[in-house]
């Protein structure tokens, strides 16, 4: 055991549980659950809790739980079930069989609330929300007793019953722990764990219309599964005694003990479900897949690989609090997961023709060149070189300042993996003055990988042919709010917080022909310009649509 507190000595919950196993171990294997509502997408913050649970059932040789939290029929949908379960599975977490719905449980947390009533611990109650707020009391001021506190178990039981059998309108009495009004602990001031609610639920349809509250359920079925640990983030600590109240009082033997971690957030990262909404419902971004959003199917979309993901989880480590961390951590472990493992690829987004006026006219020569500069076991491949070729607009400038190694006149700059030109002339659209075209030349000498040991040059530039070239979009991506620091108190309007660069269409991008073979899953680094994928929403068989995944380099600290 002493090797096991060393191996967690890093990892507060890790040590922490193995203590108290060490000290009252279960008669069970360990067991733990990720229990999301399904009435939203998943996000990044959800990865963390996802692999908190995950990782910690893997530790101590357990398993891990998927159960959905239904017990709201207003809000959740089949829909959500499933892009759960296939993000979870997506990100390398998968329950395998072990997928749960906490409406299957209706029948035992009913008769929980029954064993409570008899035991004089639960009563049915009147009042309105607005009144059991206000009879609630505050921080500072203790709470007041409902007036329908004593009723008789008799009569408790008997408006229960009604309140099943749909005797009673919607929302217009509920059933309340009959815990402690005066508790310094609001979430014990007699909390409620049943209402009434009239619509059909996606699972059990009409068969309910009562459905328990998340604080009483959540125990309960923790108890059903068998869970170990339920590990919740911070703020669920305030809510875990009456966790325990509930364990203790139905009599659950060797009950789950819950535990918290820390809450993660991002910079410049909305994760709030409401705000979420706000974006996707006020048209500020291309659904709740879009590329710019931290959900999990945005982040899949844009390009975003599960390693990278995990990676990140594994670098932030354990925490105790609630967290901001800076997102340059998760670009940085993107790049590291994509660097050698992607193939680069020459992509011309703002394209400048160039003929090559000694290079002959009905020649195509393919040239090889190394499809990685970080990874030699990704090989090579053929590009196509004519007479006619493409260049990024902005690799060539008449009169270049001090310290510029692009192209210019008289200069010259190697063709990635192909030869040294130089230019001899510029045309220009007569009536606006803009480079249209540039006339050059190429050393026969100079082609890469025959050993030229001449004159050198400092600059090295892509192309793509002109005969050769595949069309495409391509979506170009940057940080989705203007300010890292999000208004808590959502002070202001989106309209003014949105960045209006956060997507850039480039459209009619060249690109070697190999990127028309591209599989949708593949990811590319397109020479100079970033990662690259196909967008799995807006690709079609006619047309190619590119996602930039990420810059090559950090681009935060300029921003």
């Amino acid at each position: 055991m002493d090797t096991e507190k060393e191996h967690h000595a890093d990892n507060f919950l890790l040590k922490l549980i193995s203590e108290e196993l060490e000290a009252s171990a279960f008669s069970r294997d360990m067991c733990t659950r990720f229990p999301p509502e399904p009435n939203g997408y998943l996000h990044i913050g959800s990865a963390y809790a996802i692999h908190t649970n995950f990782t910690i059932a893997q530790r101590f040789n357990g398993t891990f739980h998927l159960r959905f939290d239904d017990t709201n029929p207003l809000k959740e949908d089949i829909e959500y079930v499933h892009a759960i379960i296939e993000d979870i599975q997506w990100l390398g977490y998968d329950p395998g069989t072990h997928i749960y719905f906490g409406s299957d449980y209706s029948e035992e947390i009913y008769n929980a609330a029954v064993t409570l009533i008899k035991q004089g611990k639960a009563y049915v109650c009147d009042l309105t929300p607005e009144e059991i707020t206000e009879h609630r009391g505050t921080l500072t001021e203790p709470g007041r007793n409902s007036p329908y506190r004593n009723r008789s178990i008799e009569e408790n039981l008997e408006l229960f019953l009604k309140m099943k059998n749909g005797g009673f309108p919607a929302f217009s009495k509920v059933v309340r722990a009959k815990i402690d009004m005066g508790s310094p602990n609001i979430n014990l001031r007699d909390p409620v764990i049943f209402r009434i609610i009239h619509a059909e639920h996606y699972r059990t349809g009409n068969d309910w219309c009562i459905y328990p509250m998340y604080d009483f359920a959540h125990p309960i079925q923790d108890a059903i599964e068998g869970i170990t640990y339920s590990l919740c983030s911070i703020e669920f600590k305030d809510h875990r005694p009456l966790y325990d109240w509930v364990l203790k009082e139905l009599g659950i033997s060797e009950p789950p003990r819950q535990r918290e971690f820390g809450r993660l957030s991002l910079t410049g990262v909305v994760t709030s479900k409401r705000f979420l909404r706000q974006l996707v419902e006020g048209g500020y971004v291309d659904g709740w897949d879009d590329p710019r959003l931290p959900t999990l199917r945005g982040l899949r979309r844009r390009g975003y690989t599960p390693e990278s993901i995990r990676s990140f989880i594994e670098e932030i480590g354990s925490i105790r609090t609630q967290s901001t961390i800076h997102i340059s951590l998760l670009d940085h472990c993107l790049r590291q997961d994509l660097k050698e493992k992607t193939i680069s690829v020459m992509a011309v987004l703002q394209p400048l023709k160039v003929v090559i006026t000694n290079y002959p006219e009905d020649v195509v020569e393919q040239l090889m060149i190394e499809n990685s500069s970080e990874n030699e076991a990704l090989g090579k491949r053929e590009v196509p070189f004519a007479r006619t070729i493409y260049i990024e607009r902005d690799d060539f400038m008449e009169q270049p300042p001090k310290g510029y190694h692009r192209l210019s006149m008289k200069a010259e700059v190697r063709l990635k993996g192909a030869y040294f030109i130089k230019c001899e002339e510029v045309i220009k659209n007569p009536e606006t003055g803009e480079i249209t075209e540039l006339r050059c030349t190429y050393d026969v000498l100079t082609k890469s990988g025959t050993g030229f040991t001449g004159r050198k040059v400092k600059g090295t530039i892509h192309w793509v042919s002109a005969e050769h070239a595949v069309k495409a979009d391509v979506h170009l991506y940057e940080n989705l709010l203007l300010d890292q620091d999000i208004p808590k108190d959502n002070s202001k309007d989106w309209t003014d917080l949105i960045n209006p660069n956060s997507r850039v269409i480039a459209k009619d991008v060249l690109l070697e022909p190999f990127a028309q073979h591209a599989d949708i899953a593949q990811k590319f680094q397109f020479f100079r310009h970033g990662y690259f994928c196909l967008d799995t929403k807006l690709t079609s068989d006619d047309r190619f649509v590119f996602n930039r995944i990420i810059p090559l380099k950090d681009s935060w600290n300029k921003r």
